[in-house]
Parts: structure tokens; C-alpha cells; sequence
């Protein structure tokens, strides 16, 4: 699944705003609607889109019903650095399909830390 980090300009503010809102190990995020393929997506990761780049994941351990009928999707709070990924921004969440989700960032390599701008122009030149 895929989500905008609305109001985050980068990876730290991203992983800070994830380790402001953990309560014991988790996170929640609130939504409208339970997925239809909420069975398939529990184990599955909830990636982050930052500037229109894939940035990060935390993984779905499962969706609970709310008292004001939204639904919370549940999640170790504990967000993994991905391969930075070009994606357009949405509304909501989309399902995003297990050929087309990023690896994982190697350590390393350096290109986790790239600016999103900066990851931007450099793929659309198609240097990384």
C-alpha cells in the first residue's frame, strides 16, 4: 500500500513524525474506508510517498475499527529507509503491487540520503 506523508519534507521528518505518534511499538493511521484486501495486506508494508518519492515503509500488522467508523491501519512503528522510488501523489491509499514495491536501501550506497530534489533530477537523467 502506498501513502503521502502529508506535511513532511523529507526521510527525518518523516521518521520523527513516526516516532512522535508510537505508542508501545505502533503506530496508527487513521482512514475512511477498511481495504477490501485487508487480509492480503497484514504482514504487508505501508510505503510512504515524501515529494512524490517512495522514501520509507512500516509494516500493516492490522486494521481495527474506530468508534467514529473510520479504520485504523495498525503498524510496527518502526520505519524502514527503501530504495527511493518515483510515484505520484493521491488522495488516500492505493494498493501497490509486490513486483513494483522498492528493496530495501543498501548501507552504503548513499542513495537513501539523497535529497528528494536532488533524487529527482538525478533519475530523471537517468544517472541512478
Amino acid at each position: 500500500m502506498t501513502r503521502v506523508a502529508v506535511g513532511c519534507a523529507d526521510y527525518p521528518a518523516l521518521e520523527a513524525r513516526i516516532a512522535n505518534y508510537a505508542a508501545d511499538g505502533e503506530i496508527r493511521f487513521a482512514t475512511r474506508y477498511r481495504p477490501k484486501r485487508a487480509d492480503e495486506l497484514i504482514g504487508g508494508k505501508l510505503h510512504f510517498i515524501v515529494k512524490h518519492i517512495l522514501v520509507g515503509r512500516v509494516e500493516i500488522l492490522r486494521f481495527e475499527d474506530r468508534s467514529d467508523g473510520r479504520v485504523d491501519i495498525v503498524c510496527v512503528a518502526d520505519l524502514e529507509r527503501i530504495h527511493p522510488q518515483p510515484k505520484r501523489a493521491h488522495q488516500g491509499w492505493r494498493y501497490l503491487a509486490d513486483d513494483d514495491a522498492p528493496k530495501g536501501v543498501d548501507v552504503g550506497d548513499g542513495i537513501g540520503e539523497l535529497p528528494p530534489e536532488l533524487y529527482r533530477e538525478l533519475a530523471g537523467l537517468s544517472l541512478i
